[in-house]
């Protein structure tokens, strides 16, 4: 039996960095965060290798004295609490005294700084956990840390580390959400020597602008909402400037950003009744309380925490919200103001018209993003165009010739296709015993031949017993959907190249992605090509998708690769991939279709297996009889 023994000072950093330092993206945030809390109002950042060769953050805060060096790299060491009352209270973005020892743990890290007023600075290293004694060293007033190889010493950690681009894009959303929080601090970005994001010393709508985008404020609200000492300040993007992810949603309790699942469902909630439920809102909120009535001490990583009144929060947050997003859409003369306009006005206003900055850390230059919105300011826009309606012309003859007509034009049609699919096991239930690949013996396939479109959606078909409906675009999404899964079990779907490659802006993260799994996803017909950290070229869409919106294909797929892994999505969730594929590449609803279209999409339902659902199990057809149809009209009775 083995003894119980103590382990040593070193191994326990090294178990306490796999909580802390998850990736080199959680190292740059301790070092942020401790720049921050000695009152920095300039801070750089240095990444080479996206992180994990090389972290470098360089501040001109207060310092730390050559004494307590060491005492910096030591695990539980911090000066911004003392006892249990602070932990309980506390106010600073840092305190757990474990951050830089667990980075220093798992890579080659330099600490210099120089307090205020001091002669020169100071530095110590630390390798492998190991100290080097301190010594003096050339650096201006401030701290810098730079973090050299991570996971050096520990290779089965580092061999779970993403690539290049993806490990730096998790370093970029790190340094916008904090520099987000921190308007008043310049703040500068730079990877494998590149000036990246410069952003100076601004206000909160410039620095929202310059992260999230100029759109994003055009399309927001302005949220200022206080009651029993909660605050919520922010903006939230209409329900027409939804996302696909989460990516655009920014939430910061006492200026620290977090992921707080009463947030979350609150603020989804207010957006329940406005917004499909695939899509996610975006908003920048900061919400501020007494830091004694939230518990940051939730998780070493300090991005979760715990509301002591969780319910009242939740009421507060979504009443917020809610009514903001509720007077948006209103005539009246208290509807919310774009973002856009309150900014502008703002401009135009005098200094003692302006109410104050949110309690959060910022500089006075923000106060201009809540400034009071004038009761003449122009309102949205909401008055709905009246649609236009125009019969169509569908010639009566058709109908009485269309046995012979569509005999002799779809006589053959698709023989080789249909030659190398299997016949369905059974037969839709609404249909005749008859193969699908047949006709009845008088000329008239199961579905019958298309007479119109009604209103773009369904296409109606005469029968040889009455009126077939389809929907036009769940039938082909299944068709389509079969194919794929078909050409994906044949090792690789059959791509078109594009002569002319489609761009789309993209975030960061679906920029890596793109470029780590860009073999893989050419298996499924798909060629995407980075352009740069924002831009991404289809240069190649599956064959049967190329009519398709190849944007919103290629986020769709982006998106479930990021969330589930290459290697699930081919996989476990292959079909579900499919479907989603297949859903972007269908013909929508409103596409006029020519009657040659309409009959040859008919005759591929016949000859594809399981055509009666769509890939979500909604019925792609239904049938009338002529009896169900003399009933409608009384006949015979």
């Amino acid at each position: 039996m083995k003894r119980i023994q103590k382990l040593s000072d070193h191994l326990v950093n090294q178990i306490a960095a796999g909580e802390v330092v998850e990736r080199p993206a959680s190292a740059l945030k301790e070092m942020l965060e401790n720049s921050l809390d000695a009152g920095a109002s300039k801070i750089s950042v240095d990444l080479a290798q996206g992180g994990i060769k090389l972290i470098r953050v360089s501040d001109n805060g207060s310092g730390i004295a050559a004494d307590d060096l060491a005492l910096a790299l030591d695990r539980h060491a911090t000066s911004k609490i003392a006892c249990l009352d602070d932990l309980e209270q506390v106010a600073t973005l840092g305190f757990r005294g474990e951050g830089l020892a667990s980075v220093a743990s798992v890579s080659r890290l330099t600490l210099v700084s120089r307090p205020q007023g001091e002669p020169h600075a100071h530095q110590i290293v630390a390798i492998d956990g190991t100290l080097h004694p301190v010594e003096p060293a050339a650096h201006p007033e401030g701290t810098s840390v730079e973090m050299v190889d991570l996971y050096f010493n520990t290779p089965a950690r580092r061999k779970f580390l993403k690539s290049e681009a993806t490990e730096y894009a998790h370093c970029a959303a790190t340094f916008e959400r904090i520099a987000l929080a921190h308007p008043g601090v310049e703040m500068i970005l730079r990877h494998n020597g590149k000036v990246v994001s410069r952003l100076p010393a601004q206000s909160l709508a410039d620095r929202v602008g310059a992260i999230l985008g100029r759109d994003f404020v055009d399309a927001s609200l302005i949220i200022d909402s206080a009651a029993a000492g909660l605050s919520l300040r922010g903006l939230v993007a209409s329900p027409t400037f939804s996302k696909a992810s989460r990516d655009a949603q920014y939430f910061y309790v006492n200026g620290r950003f977090v992921r707080d699942k009463t947030a979350q469902h609150a603020l989804r909630q207010a957006y329940r009744d406005v917004l499909h439920h695939e899509r996610h809102p975006a908003y920048a909120l900061f919400f501020t309380l007494d830091p004694a009535g939230v518990d940051v001490n939730v998780h070493p990583t300090k991005i979760e925490v715990r509301f002591r009144e969780s319910q009242a929060i939740h009421q507060f947050l979504f009443h917020s919200v809610h009514k903001a997003l509720a007077a948006s859409a209103g005539n009246n003369a208290t509807a919310a103001t774009p973002a856009s306009v309150a900014i502008a006005q703002a401009d135009d206003s005098t200094p003692d018209t302006r109410v104050t900055t949110m309690s959060a850390p910022a500089t006075p230059a923000t106060a201009s993003l809540f400034a009071p919105v004038r009761s003449d300011s122009p309102a949205r826009s909401h008055t709905p165009v009246a649609p236009h309606f125009e019969q169509q012309r569908i010639p009566l003859a058709v109908a009485r010739e269309a046995v012979g007509v569509y005999d002799k034009l779809f006589t053959g049609l698709r023989d080789e296709e249909r030659a190398t699919l299997q016949p369905p096991a059974t037969a839709p239930a609404a249909f005749t015993p008859a193969p699908p690949a047949q006709d009845n013996g008088d000329g008239i396939p199961p579905l019958g031949f298309a007479l119109a479109q009604l209103h773009g959606v369904y296409i109606l078909a005469q029968a040889v017993d009455g009126l077939v409906l389809v929907d036009m675009h769940a039938a082909h999404e299944r068709i389509v959907y079969e194919r794929l899964k078909n050409a994906l079990e044949s090792d690789v779907i059959p791509m078109q190249p594009l002569l002319l490659p489609v761009s789309f802006g993209a975030d960061r993260f679906e920029a890596a992605c793109a470029q780590e799994h860009g073999e893989a996803l050419q298996k499924l017909g798909i060629e995407l090509a980075p352009l740069s950290p924002t831009q991404i070229a289809i240069r190649g869409v599956p064959i049967w998708l190329k009519d398709g919106d190849a944007v919103e294909l290629a986020r769709a797929v982006l998106k479930d690769v990021r969330e589930h892994g290459m290697s699930a999505v081919l996989t476990e969730r292959r079909n579900e991939l499919l479907a989603s594929m297949a859903c972007h590449g269908a013909v929508r609803a409103n596409r006029q279709l020519t009657l040659t279209e309409m009959n040859a999409l008919l005759r591929d339902m016949e000859a594809t297996e399981r055509s009666g659902q769509c890939n979500h199990g909604r019925p792609t057809w239904t049938r009338l009889s002529m009896r169900d149809l003399d009933k409608l009209f009384m006949r015979g009775q």
